[in-house]
């Protein structure tokens, strides 16, 4: 049923509680595992300011190697898998990524909301809201 299942990652956040529902759901459908994280868009004149020269091609770099240390440690090797680094606003970049690979499906965790989400809206909201694809949201 699913092929290209898009799983967002915050590689900030220690416990990964929507993981093991990913994993599972990959291994059921054979599908391959696109794992997601997204670094933010230095293009931004209020970020570039502070950051001198090349350190947007470092920072993703380290990104990506967080990425892959990330995914060895927690994804079976069994698993089709494709690093994905991305950079940008998160929820347009999950969007984005998601029509790019032309995913089935988009797993993501979201907290309990705090009072300020249910005015801003959160990412997984912003997904849910405006993605063309399924989304199945995994509360932590």
């Amino acid at each position: 049923m699913y092929k290209h299942i898009l799983f967002p990652v915050d590689l900030s956040e220690g416990k990964q509680f929507a993981l093991p529902v990913a994993i599972e759901y990959a291994k059921v459908f054979g599908a391959q595992l696109h794992i997601l994280t997204v670094v933010p868009d230095f293009g931004m004149s209020i970020i570039a300011q502070y950051f001198p020269g090349h350190n947007e091609e470092k920072l993703m770099a380290a990104t990506n190697q967080a990425l892959h240390e990330f995914t060895e440690k927690h994804i079976p090797k069994d698993i089709p898998l494709q690093h994905i680094v991305g950079q940008g606003t998160v929820y347009e970049v999950i969007i984005d990524t998601s029509q790019r690979i032309n995913s089935d499906l988009i797993i993501m965790g979201a907290h309990r909301p705090d009072l300020k989400d249910y005015l801003l809206g959160p990412n997984a909201a912003r997904v849910v809201r405006h993605s063309d694809r399924t989304v199945l949201v995994v509360r932590g």
